[in-house]
């Protein structure tokens, strides 16, 4: 029943139910000073060493906690460990490289399970000194105060001293349940299993007060909706909140405190408190109150200081070590991240685009079939016409003009053939482009014979003719004409030169800029070239030796894979030839391929 009432979902504290607590940036000195006092005391011998406990760092650390302790620490409505314990231990665990496992339950089975080694740590203890006899503790985490509550109808009290004679409520083997028993008030208390229970049983008045941490006493009050309960006296006690080993397992407890002080450097600790614990105004400060806690700082500092000193040298050496490694381990895995990432999109790119070659070879095929009916048929109505032309002519000389389709004989008379000639030419040259580019995604066998650079260029050219037409209005193309014979294979060296056309395209910052393309002989030489060059934006100077590199892009945001040039460099190279490329930022980009002639090659 206790265990239902306290796995309600996290809440946010309104500004009445949240606990008055240190700002976490005073919080954050506060601990630090602990943290360093801690450590201080052990070198000087303060604490008293047990015979040590050997820790293996691969093992699984069992953590133990209270299972209805909220926000500190409770199990949630899934059944999951939840709270400010549990997100500290996970930060803690995260920045260690340690495996953590979560064990919740009854608060007085979770102290016998630390104590009968089932249980490595607990992640929330109250120092005391009777406590520190059996247990190790880490500097504390955060400081609990804990309140008197009361029913609206009962006489309020301004301590614990004033509760005397009165039957208290407590939880039992809690920090107030050891701290009452020391004031003598043993008789007088009536223990609970759970902070939850104590709060009912106020609430139901079977008792008088309850004294409970305050934090969880006005979350439970919130949460079991016990409208007639109140907080009479506020932050009667304040007790340090640790971690928590058996004595001698310092190893455990010294990585431990290397993890607080890594959260607590790196902001961590401020945010999971925010989250748990809220943010509220501090508590008044009484002039004796500010006494005795400066007392308690000062005189002990004073005293330690040079301990201290050294072991914050050392500490803030370590800690920066392990935040160095673990950054860059943290650098090195995104960066390889995004290495696959990019490889894996390019990847995919080049996929889509050998789909896309099927594609175009199946749609060429279906555009092939009524095509070649127009290339059947327009033949046929050119004879037509000049069948009926004579009876036509007759008939307009007799009766004058006349009216055929819309239009007057005298104009159309003219108009036809024109029509049915750019009918059987326009015809003419689908047939040339669709086996263009069946002959260009057909499977590359790979096998070479002696082709004319000229020819190439033309049937490249027809496949990237849209594209020329919608980027630029000056285009221009040169070729030889008389070109001598190079061994190469013809389908793999239109898919460079289409690959270098596309680019001087793309390149153009508008469709005034053109394009030049022409071929020549080099015969001192022994060797062709096909002269791509462009009006287009050019290549920055730095970014030149890496044109042929795979995946180099410099077109990535508009969909550039970096592999065009890259596989066009492979083919020239497979063909004994050479790519050259010159240009400059804002001047135009320039590419010669160089292909060498057979009988030279031979000579050489």
């Amino acid at each position: 029943m206790v265990h239902d009432a306290c796995t309600g979902t996290r809440k946010s504290f309104d500004k009445k139910s949240r606990t008055r607590f240190f700002h976490p940036v005073a919080g954050l000195f506060f601990l630090t000073f602990l943290l360093f006092t801690h450590a201080a005391l052990a070198a000087s011998g303060g604490l008293l060493p047990d015979p040590p406990v050997h820790f293996d760092p691969a093992s699984t650390i069992v953590v133990g906690g209270d299972r209805a302790y909220p926000p500190y620490e409770f199990i949630d409505k899934d059944g999951n460990p939840a709270g400010y314990n549990v997100d500290l231990t996970r930060a803690i665990a995260e920045v260690m490289g340690m495996k953590v496992e979560f064990r919740f339950g009854n608060w007085s089975e979770v102290r016998a399970g630390l104590q009968d080694g089932h249980i490595d740590i607990l992640q929330g203890l109250s120092y005391s000194a009777q406590r520190l006899q059996s247990v190790d503790f880490s500097p504390p985490h955060t400081i609990v105060h804990h309140a008197i509550f009361a029913r609206r109808d009962t006489k309020p009290v301004r301590g614990l001293e004033e509760l005397r004679g009165k039957k208290v409520l407590v939880f039992q083997d809690g920090i107030m349940h050891e701290r009452l028993k020391q004031l003598g008030f043993a008789k007088d208390l009536v223990l609970t299993p759970t902070p939850a229970e104590a709060m009912r049983l106020l609430a139901s008045g079977q008792c008088d007060y309850a004294v409970v941490a305050q934090l969880p006493g006005m979350y439970l009050i919130r949460e079991l909706h016990l409208t007639n309960v109140v907080p009479v006296a506020k932050a009667v006690v304040s007790e340090q909140y640790c971690y928590a080993v058996n004595r001698g397992n310092r190893e455990l407890l010294t990585r431990f405190n290397e993890g607080l002080a890594i959260v607590i450097k790196t902001g961590q600790y401020a945010e999971i408190y925010n989250r748990w614990l809220g943010v509220n105004d501090p508590p008044r400060v009484t002039r004796e109150l500010a006494i005795r806690y400066g007392a308690m700082i000062l005189v002990p500092l004073l005293v330690i200081l040079a301990v201290t000193a050294l072991w914050s040298k050392t500490l803030h050496k370590r800690v920066a070590e392990r935040t160095t490694a673990l950054a860059q381990e943290v650098a090195e895995r995104n960066k390889a991240l995004e290495e696959l990432k990019r490889h894996q999109d390019k990847l995919i790119q080049a996929d889509k685009m050998a789909s896309l070659g099927t594609l175009v070879s199946g749609v060429a095929h279906e555009i092939n079939n009524p095509n070649g009916l127009l290339l059947l048929d327009i033949p046929v109505l050119k004879r037509v016409h000049d069948d009926a032309g004579e009876i036509l002519e007759t008939h307009f000389q007799e009766h004058g003009d006349f009216m055929l389709g819309g239009v007057p004989y005298s104009e159309m008379r003219e108009e036809i053939p024109r029509i049915l000639d750019e009918m059987q030419d326009g015809a003419q040259r689908i047939k040339r482009i669709v086996n263009d580019l069946k002959d260009f995604a057909r499977k590359d066998m790979g096998q070479k014979t002696l082709i004319d650079l000229d020819a190439v260029v033309r049937t490249a050219l027809r496949l990237v003719d849209p594209t020329i037409r919608s980027s630029t209005n000056h285009f221009q193309a040169a070729l030889h004409g008389s070109l001598p014979n190079v061994l190469g294979n013809a389908q793999r060296l239109e898919q460079v030169i289409v690959n270098l056309v596309l680019n001087a395209c793309q390149a153009l910052p508008d469709r005034e800029c053109g394009v030049f393309i022409g071929t020549s002989y080099q015969q001192d030489e022994g060797v062709v070239r096909l002269q791509v060059t462009d009006q287009g934006v050019g290549v920055a100077e730095e970014h030149l030796p890496y044109l042929m590199d795979p995946f180099f892009t410099t077109k990535r945001d508009s969909g550039g894979t970096g592999l065009g040039l890259s596989v066009s460099a492979g083919i020239v190279e497979e063909h004994g030839g050479a790519l050259q490329f010159s240009s400059a930022a804002g001047s135009g980009t320039t590419v010669i391929l160089s292909l060498p002639v057979p009988h030279r090659s031979k000579e050489a």
